[in-house]
């Protein structure tokens, strides 16, 4: 969870023996990136994500080929990866794997990977939770690849994606769109994967159900080790974030989730000092910051992401917070850069 996984990554073996098919050697790559060699040696070694981004900028600086990320990704042996993606790969779909992803993704490194399906699209973006850094490019285009192979390998289906946004220039050539086989939006605003509604239906051919309940059962006591460092309140506030988009989440949802009964989650919240209900508003006047922040998204959209049944009973709650609508705050905001909400 993001409150409790640590700013570590463990960097599996076979990232470095991919690498070294490009005749990049693991210790050069780390030296010209100022990494000390037990990373490689050591498999126990854990990188910061600080680090991780200065490796993957050295490949970038060592490595004449624009599409290392892409090609690096269409190599990978999917049983040879981590657990947390086995589970992704033997599930039911493509959307029941894109959700598993999703919830294990930070049990193999501090990132939030965030899925918002609405009509006939569903956007995938991500977020690096100790990130001071623009994530570099070949980065991106790994971990968006690796959505798209894992829909291609498991529903053996050419997936083709609705459109892709990268914040990086377009390079020479038009390596992006062969790979991927959609419209690629350089200079974008975010870095995000925008696939079709209709793909996430696709049931995966690589479905074990036997294989899933034990990945999954190792994952989930994995889950439970992490949410024990952390409290309660910010354990339902990191869950609330993934919940609200679309949904009016409640307390016995969230206690479903961490396996709770209601009553246990409740005593815990209460002895912190909190309600859900002081939680469920703070979540929300939080992401109200950061959507608001972005100039494109509409005041409807903002509702809908924050879980409100229509744009009024938005209307209302936000006059409620700021004593004024969420329209004039945004053009206070863009006047001053200031506002009570920052």
């Amino acid at each position: 969870m993001a409150c409790s996984i640590p700013d570590r990554i463990k960097v599996p073996r076979q990232f470095w023996t991919q690498l070294q098919k490009y005749d990049l050697a693991p210790a050069a790559a780390l030296h010209h990136a100022h990494l000390p060699l037990v990373a490689y040696e050591d498999e126990a070694y854990l990188l910061t994500t600080a680090q991780f981004f200065a490796l993957w900028r050295s490949i970038g600086e060592m490595c004449p080929d624009h599409a290392f990320g892409l090609n690096f990704v269409s190599q990978v042996d999917f049983a040879a990866l981590p657990l947390a993606t086995l589970a992704s790969y033997y599930a039911r779909d493509y959307r029941d794997a894109l959700t598993r992803h999703a919830r294990f993704n930070q049990l193999c490194a501090p990132a939030e990977m965030r899925i918002q399906e609405r009509r006939d699209e569903c956007v995938i973006s991500k977020k690096w939770l100790y990130a001071t850094e623009e994530e570099p490019p070949l980065l991106v285009d790994a971990c968006l690849a690796i959505l798209v192979e894992l829909g291609r390998r498991g529903a053996k289906v050419p997936i083709r994606p609705k459109r892709i946004d990268l914040k990086q220039r377009r390079e020479r050539g038009n390596t992006h769109e062969a790979y991927f086989n959609c419209p690629v939006n350089f200079g974008a605003a975010r870095n995000a994967i925008v696939l079709h509604s209709q793909d996430l239906d696709r049931p995966f051919v690589t479905y074990n159900a036997e294989l899933l309940e034990m990945v999954q059962s190792a994952l989930e006591k994995k889950a439970r080790g992490c949410r024990e460092e952390t409290s309660a309140s910010e354990q339902v506030k990191w869950l609330l974030k993934q919940m609200l988009a679309g949904g009016r989440p409640d307390i016995t949802d969230v206690a479903r989730e961490l396996g709770l009964s209601v009553r246990t989650l409740q005593r815990r919240i209460v002895k912190e000092g909190t309600t859900f209900r002081d939680l469920l508003l703070a979540v929300r006047q939080e992401l109200v910051r950061k959507y608001f922040a972005q100039p494109g998204i509409q005041i409807n959209e903002v509702a809908f992401q924050l879980g409100y049944e229509d744009t009024n009973s938005f209307y209302r709650a936000f006059r409620n917070w700021e004593g004024t609508t969420p329209s004039q705050w945004r053009t206070d905001w863009k006047e001053t850069g200031v506002s009570s909400l920052s």
